[in-house]
């Protein structure tokens, strides 16, 4: 769009607040802004001359302009930065940040679970987080464990199934991690007490807690139950060790958040501090790249919004470095100049310079990033699975026979969701008699098992059987077998409509196809099965694979290879006529091929 032709449109731009779209000649979105004054901050762009390069593309591949009044700048600003998120136009600030947050649910049903999870979903229950590091969430469940009884199981504790007595307590009730609530042990107020506990620890408010296990020693005490009395005494220290653990700044600053930038160029780092009860409870540090030579003053505002809602923050006050032409009802905006406050923004800072020493010293080294962490993946699978533990040991089995005879089978290995290449294992079938893919699945899993079992070696947590209910059944009773029921879990993966079977499940599980973990499900499957082709490849360029036509007496090797060009696979050979058979080789030998097969009992075929 040219300036000509902009001051046909700009009389009817608004003069008001809100936000502006840029489109190209195909409706693309190139730009997302706000502005105090629509009309003035859009005539901008056409009425000075730019020395970024990007700006000047911008305004020239502008074909269209949309608008949004909006009552306030800050709704504008909050509007303008739901569109960046939703559209990522490509000229404006583009956020190098795609990692998927854990948080801790504490789910809504009748006595609480407390767990990990990478997924926020509207569902009633309450979620803490997000958190910056997955090892800090798993460090503050067990410190959990420790402190809070609670139940781990799934089990659906209805006042209906608790009465009846459809449950029994589990080995997690006798080592004292649990009260029993499942036996009725526990009541629901008790248990939603120790849920209020748990609440005001991952709020970082730790003096309730420590109160509440304070009066709990004392009538434990009363009682004369002095081993109660001890334990709880060790729960105390343990909450007092980690409370002096966690406190950096003064306890008299409950709720802050802080930020400090570091402009380079085109590229900004924004670090973030959450404080909350005198403690730092979340740290984070983004990369900003800005594409339309922003200022520091608006990337910050960009980051501080952003960083506010991914985690969460309500804070009414906010320490800055600087000011900021922005408002947030009820927060205040702080520039700090001495004290506790300027010390947390000194830190934050340092984050910040730490950040980008980190990225030059990698540059530097030309240090590769390490792969990318596939444990929300292998998370998902547990969870889509209803598996007991996290699969981070999956194995694959798949069967494959050259030209309708002579089978073999493949074995591939998957640890933490990547391939384990020094783990495939090959098995040519000794056992089975002509084509039986059950058999040769049933084959296959005994060898692989009976040897992990008798090295003493750790055995997958999910085994995938590449075939429908016949081979799982087959796999199944290899593990039965060797005893090692409950040592792992089998599922089978039907070919054609890309559905998972349970061992003595009737109905299959369909995954949504395109979900992280069918695709991880299906590129194991699809590994085993080239895997297993190559094997083929190989065994037969050199020369291992006897054409079974070849043991026929009277039937040399030409008349063999004229059969298999003709008729593809020995399969087909054994289904032609013995008139269909006569016009590629003779009535002679047509004969003898139908008596060797006719005279052979036929394995039977199945579908499956």
């Amino acid at each position: 769009m040219t300036q000509t032709e902009f001051q046909t449109i700009a009389p009817t731009l608004p003069q008001a607040p809100g936000i502006y779209k840029y489109f190209n000649a195909v409706g693309e979105l190139l730009y997302v802004g706000k502005a105090k004054n629509i009309r003035k901050r859009v005539s901008s762009y056409f009425n000075k001359t730019y020395t970024s390069y990007k700006t000047h593309e911008l305004v020239k591949r502008i074909a269209r302009i949309e608008f949004t009044i909006v009552g306030t700048e800050q709704d504008a600003f909050l509007l303008e930065n739901s569109l960046i998120k939703q559209f990522q136009p490509m000229f404006n600030i583009n956020l190098k940040d795609d990692k998927t947050y854990p948080y801790i649910v504490i789910k809504n049903e009748e006595f609480p679970r407390v767990y990990l999870t990478r997924q926020k979903l509207d569902d009633g229950a309450q979620y803490f987080g997000p958190y910056t590091s997955v090892g800090k969430v798993r460090d503050l469940l067990n410190f959990i464990k420790q402190t809070i009884p609670l139940r781990t199981c799934s089990l659906p504790l209805t006042p209906r199934n608790i009465e009846k007595g459809r449950f029994k307590v589990c080995l997690e009730y006798h080592l004292g991690n649990c009260k029993g609530p499942c036996e009725d042990r526990q009541s629901l107020e008790d248990y939603d007490e120790n849920i209020q506990q748990v609440k005001n620890l991952l709020r970082g408010n730790l003096n309730p807690v420590i109160q509440h296990f304070k009066q709990e020693m004392k009538g434990h005490a009363q009682n004369l139950e002095f081993e109660k009395a001890e334990q709880t005494l060790k729960k105390i220290s343990y909450l007092e060790n980690y409370q002096a653990r966690s406190i950096v700044v003064s306890t008299s600053y409950e709720e802050l958040d802080v930020f400090s930038i570091r402009k380079d160029e085109s590229i900004a780092y924004v670090n973030y501090l959450m404080v909350r009860n005198g403690a730092i409870i979340q740290t984070k540090t983004l990369k900003l790249e800005s594409q339309l030579d922003e200022t520091e003053e608006e990337l910050l505002t960009f980051a501080v919004v952003q960083l506010r809602e991914t985690f969460g923050s309500e804070a009414r006050e906010i320490v800055l470095p600087i000011e900021l032409e922005f408002e947030i009802p009820d927060v205040t905006l702080t520039i700090p100049k001495a004290g506790d406050k300027k010390k947390l923004l000194e830190l934050s800072e340092k984050n910040v310079q730490y950040f980008i020493d980190e990225l030059k010293n990698k540059e530097r080294l030309k240090l590769q990033p390490k792969a990318a962490d596939k444990t929300p993946i292998l998370e998902m699978i547990q969870r889509d699975l209803q598996l007991t533990d996290l699969p981070i040991h999956i194995e694959c089995f798949d069967n494959s026979n050259f030209q309708g005879s002579y089978p073999v089978s493949a074995m591939v290995c998957f640890k933490y969701g990547d391939p384990s290449k020094m783990d495939y294992r090959h098995f040519n079938i000794k056992t089975v008699q002509g084509i039986n893919d059950f058999a040769s699945m049933k084959e296959a899993v005994f060898r692989r098992y009976k040897r992990l079992k008798a090295e003493g070696r750790t055995f997958p947590q999910l085994v995938i059987i590449d075939g429908g209910k016949g081979q799982l059944n087959a796999a199944q009773e290899a593990i039965e077998e060797l005893e090692l029921e409950g040592a792992m879990t089998l599922v089978g993966l039907a070919k054609n409509e890309e559905e998972l079977f349970f061992v003595g499940d009737q109905q299959s599980l369909k995954l949504p196809f395109d979900s992280p973990s069918h695709k991880l499900i299906r590129r194991i499957r699809d590994e085993v099965h080239n895997y297993g082709l190559t094997f083929h490849r190989n065994k037969r360029s050199k020369g291992t694979f006897k054409n079974e036509l070849e043991e026929i007496k009277g039937i040399g090797k030409n008349t063999a290879s004229q059969l298999l060009k003709t008729f593809r696979s020995v399969k087909k050979v054994k289904e032609q006529s013995l008139d269909e058979l006569s016009a590629v080789v003779g009535r002679s030998k047509a004969l003898m091929i139908r008596e060797y097969f006719d005279g052979a009992e036929r394995p039977q075929v199945n579908g499956d």
